[in-house]
């Protein structure tokens, strides 16, 4: 596994984080509900490329 994949994960999740506790602390716990929901997406958009890049590679080793 590629460790800028863990790095993007854990930079996504700490500015999602930061973000969150922000807006909670200020009265705003609706578009911290909306910061974290789009944190998902995005982790997980890096995630399915990463996946796709894995399939591509296992074909290309496996059509020989």
């Amino acid at each position: 596994m590629d460790i800028d994949l863990i790095i993007k994960m854990a930079g996504i999740g700490i500015i999602v984080t930061a973000i969150c506790q922000t807006l909670s602390r200020a009265g705003r716990e609706e578009q911290a509900t909306y910061v974290s929901i789009a944190g998902i997406i995005v982790a997980l958009l890096v995630l399915v490329s990463s996946l796709g890049e894995l399939f591509d590679r296992i074909k290309d080793v496996f059509m020989l």
